[in-house]
């Protein structure tokens, strides 16, 4: 039975079901044995995660692109899984154990707590799954995998062993991001700078050798800083070697004011002699900029915080190296455990009471901040594991050089190249415990051993130190060491876990079941397409390319697509603080998840933004319900599947018309769509089915569809139903539930069985074209819409029939006019159409095609009266024009206006000017005409 309406809460719920019981979606699910394959790997959400507007926008653009080729015949696999999220799992976990009043994971251990993670993941982890299904994505989730399960860590294990005995991973001391709260290092991505009202400090530091004296500036050097506290750790002066106010003073010191260490003064560009005092402090263990300046002048490193981000100077050697500690007495007893906040403030007060306080400038600067502890990070010097990112990135340069795989749209190639080409070693370990913890251990005197088991590792420790005991007693040691009784040799485990971003850059190979060589990886890798945000090119597009490089010598996917951002309907990013967001979830529960669906690939044009908005969704859910009435309306004229329906027998023009237009329409939205072109592709589509099929062709057709049976009426209804067939195909990529139900519904309604479901339906192919029937009707097509248009911008009552005569012209124009007088008369309200030689006085006059349409306005309206309307209204825009350069032209408004405001303005602009065209063409027509 057709339903009345087009109930899409209906609808989307039974679709999925039948796509799970035919299990649709499975790799080579209708495609033939030998057919090419065609995979995508989706960009592991968080499994802590909820589906937000990014994940909607490029899961939507994967699935047009999964769908299209599996309806193409390919052999289609598109992998889905989850993240682990190393920080986002354990700091939902830890919160649920607060809220419980349960021990912390410290108080219960590793082990318990890895316990409760797992059961946390299989009772509330991967909620976005499901939303993802929801979503329609066609993923093949008999496949579906987990950065955690067995086969992905014997992957990360092996690729771990594998990059250290080739001496590519590595242990050192070097400066990270640490996060002050969760007590580990995190990446540039998780790291989310603000803008802070702060202060800038200038602090007098004495030169070495003179007598300080706070009013002689022949006695110190001023230097600024954001952050004082960290001037304990200060080992030098930086000044550029171009500036002359210092040059007399590279080479010598000063003494760091409270602590008494000398410190020398070095020329190096880092310094910027045009920036405050053109002096800077340099901390080389607290700031990344400092750390780059200490290595090149072989400054020392001197860190004075803890873990927690409070002063550490007790017991620090470093700190302590070369300064008399009774001295120092005072200064440690105060600072000591403090906060590095409370330490600021007490560094300050005593600086200024000592005279070395020059000045204190309000300042407004970016700090990062931790994004999910919303502390500010500390740039903190620890020992981590890093990997020589620099060795891997030459093949991955390479294979993007060579065009083996290519960026979409190709300006991102820059992007990549230059993080790759000045990429520094990549920390790839966590102080955390959910995550594969890092296969390394320790021997009593610090010996690393990297191996993939325990067991392994027992073997090469033998070996390691069978010099320092007898054959007999290693024998014994290890017998008692395997018995777990203790034993000669004692090793420890690192306690750390691997950086997130490791596991997934080996995504595209190790879901596929590497190491092992698994027909699935002989099958499917190198993957097809990547689709992902330029955010992660570096952390995650660069990491696999290198991954892929170095242990399948194959780059691991052909095409990166670079999609754009979501922004809010006005432009502006997303935040919950701007209280902005706009929740997929909920436009899929008022609108359906085909409208999103259609909204994000109309908008996702190449290079520009995605403005979601709440009403762009609710028109493409009335297109929806446009071709669901469509559909209806010709079930009602019994238009029925004719499955022996050949398009080249057809003999009425607008049948041959509508089914050249069809095939115009399948060739612009295949190109648009392996051209990576979105937002042309549903444009292409769209026009067809509403404006070609919804509101021309079934116009033209309905007197023949409500007239009596003739085969002029069979033939219109046959090709009716075969061309609703060919719009399913193209539209199901973009609203595969409706598609899908209607492809269902119409089969039913004409008592036929499908050979398939329409998501293993062959897509359409170069079908039949008729350039001579096109040409006919899209001309009295056009011809009815200007006069339409004329009549709108004429202020032509509705109830009024206007007479149309056409000026010029050939013999063909006049034919066509003949046969679709009456057509014409009914859609266009015409009380005759006429041909001349000239146009009629007081005609409204538009050119369509080779000819001249006038519309004779005599009679129709008030031509004085309208002209005067017009004119008002051009008078009106254009001084809205002038008030909108007006602001644009201001230097003041620019400045104060944010980015999305400017934008908005230059649109409302751009909007006036399109109309102020049509006003000033619609006054024209009102001209007289002798």
């Amino acid at each position: 039975m057709f339903e009345k309406t087009y109930d899409a809460a209906a609808i989307e719920p039974r679709i999925r079901n039948v796509w799970q019981e035919a299990e649709a979606f499975r790799a080579g699910a209708g495609a033939e044995r030998d057919a090419e394959t065609f995979s995508i790997v989706i960009p592991p959400p968080n499994v802590t995660g909820s589906l937000h507007m990014g994940h909607a926008l490029n899961n939507t653009l994967q699935d047009v692109l999964v769908r299209f080729e599996r309806m193409r015949g390919k052999d289609v696999l598109w992998q889905p899984g989850t993240d682990h999220a190393g920080i986002a799992t354990q700091m939902v976990v830890e919160r649920q154990l607060a809220a419980e009043g349960a021990p912390t994971r410290r108080e219960m251990g590793r082990e318990a707590f890895l316990d409760r993670v797992w059961q946390w993941k299989a009772e509330s982890g991967g909620a976005i799954k499901g939303q993802l299904d929801r979503l329609g994505a066609s993923c093949d989730w008999s496949r579906d995998r987990f950065t955690m399960d067995e086969g992905l860590s014997e992957a990360v294990l092996t690729v771990f062993v594998r990059l250290h005995k080739q001496g590519l991973i590595y242990r050192d001391k070097r400066l990270v991001n640490w996060d002050p709260k969760f007590l580990t290092a995190i990446s540039d991505l998780e790291v989310e700078s603000k803008e802070v009202n702060g202060e800038l400090v200038h602090f007098r530091y004495p030169l070495a050798g003179k007598t300080f004296d706070p009013d002689d500036p022949s006695t110190f050097i001023v230097v600024a800083t954001t952050r004082p506290e960290t001037m304990l750790g200060d080992t030098g002066v930086a000044v550029h070697p171009d500036d002359e106010r210092y040059t007399d003073l590279v080479g010598t010191k000063v003494v760091l004011p409270l602590v008494g260490r000398e410190i020398e003064i070095v020329a190096d560009a880092y310094s910027d002699p045009e920036k405050g005092t053109g002096a800077v402090k340099i901390t080389p263990a607290h700031d990344f900029n400092d750390f780059e300046v200490g290595k090149r002048n072989k400054l020392d490193l001197i860190n004075v915080f803890d873990e927690q981000a409070a002063v550490s100077l007790k017991g620090n050697e470093a700190f302590l190296a070369g300064l008399d500690d009774a001295a120092l007495a005072a200064l440690i007893d105060a600072l000591d455990g403090l906060d590095r906040f409370e330490a600021r403030k007490w560094i300050v007060a005593r600086m200024e009471e000592g005279g070395y306080l020059e000045k204190i400038e309000k300042h407004v600067h970016q700090v990062p901040f931790g994004d999910r502890s919303g502390v500010p990070i500390e740039p903190f010097l620890t020992d981590q594991w890093y990997v020589n990112a620099k060795r891997l990135a030459g093949p991955a340069m390479d294979a993007v050089r060579e065009k083996k795989t290519q960026f979409v749209p190709a300006n991102w190639e820059k992007t990549y190249f230059d993080w790759m080409e000045n990429i520094q070693p990549w920390c790839v370990s966590r102080q955390l415990w959910w995550g594969h913890q890092i296969p390394a251990w320790y021997g009593p005197d610090g010996k690393i051993f990297v191996e993939r088991t325990e067991a392994d590792v027992r073997r090469q420790a033998e070996l390691h130190y069978r010099e320092s005991v007898t054959f007999a007693e290693r024998d014994e040691a290890l017998a008692a060491w395997e018995r777990g009784d203790g034993g000669a040799i004692v090793l420890y485990r690192d306690e750390d876990v691997l950086d997130t971003w490791f596991s997934s850059a080996l995504w595209p190979f190790s879901t596929l079941g590497w190491p092992e060589r698994t027909p699935e990886l002989r099958r499917y890798y190198p993957t097809s397409v990547l689709s992902t945000g330029f955010d992660i090119i570096f952390f995650w597009v660069a990491r696999m390319m290198m991954m892929g490089m170095h242990f399948l010598n194959r780059e691991p996917f052909e095409t990166v697509y670079i999609h754009a951002l979501v922004r809010d309907e006005k432009g502006a990013k997303m935040s919950k603080s701007k209280g902005n967001v706009v929740d997929p979830l909920e436009l899929m529960d008022e609108f359906g998840a085909d409208a999103l669906r259609f909204t994000l690939a109309a908008m996702a044009a190449q290079g520009r933004d995605v403005k979601i908005a709440k009403a762009r969704v609710q028109g493409y859910r009335n297109f929806a319900t446009k071709l669901w009435n469509a559909v209806r309306f010709a079930d009602m004229n019994a238009c029925r599947i004719d499955p022996n329906f050949d398009p080249n027998s057809v003999e009425t023009t607008q049948s041959r018309w509508v089914l050249t237009e069809a095939t115009r329409a399948g060739e612009q939205v295949t190109e648009a769509i392996e051209a990576f072109r979105f937002n042309d592709a549903a444009a292409a589509i769209y026009r067809f089915t509403w404006n070609t099929f919804c509101d021309w062709y079934l116009e033209l057709a309905k007197p023949v569809l409500m007239g009596e049976d003739c085969p002029e009426k069979t033939e219109i209804q046959a090709t009716t139903a075969y061309v609703i067939d060919e719009i399913l195909k193209l539209l199901h990529p973009f609203m595969p539930f409706l598609t899908e139900e209607l492809w269902t519904v119409t089969a039913e309604q004409s008592g036929i069985k499908r050979d398939t479901l329409l998501v293993h339906a062959r897509w359409p192919h170069a079908g039949y074209t008729d350039d001579t029937a096109a040409a006919e009707i899209n001309f009295i097509v056009d011809l009815v819409a200007n006069v339409r248009s004329v009549r709108s911008e004429s202020n032509v009552p509705a109830s009024l029939e206007a007479e149309i005569v056409v000026v010029g012209g050939a013999q063909r124009h006049e034919d066509w006019l003949f046969r679709h007088d009456a057509a014409i008369r009914r859609l266009a309200r015409a009380s005759a159409v006429s041909v001349s030689d000239v146009a009629p006085p007081n005609s409204a006059q538009v050119v369509v095609g080779d000819v001249v349409v006038c519309l004779p306005l005599e009679g129709l309206v008030d031509l004085d009266a309208e002209r005067t309307r017009l004119s008002k209204e051009v008078t009106r825009i254009e001084k809205d024009i002038q008030k909108i350069d007006g602001r644009l032209s201001n230097p003041k408004f620019l400045e104060k206006a944010d980015a999305e405001t400017v934008e908005e303005q230059r649109d409302k602009r751009q909007e006036a000017e399109a109309r102020l065209i049509k006003l000033n063409a619609a006054i024209g027509r009102l001209d007289p005409v002798a």
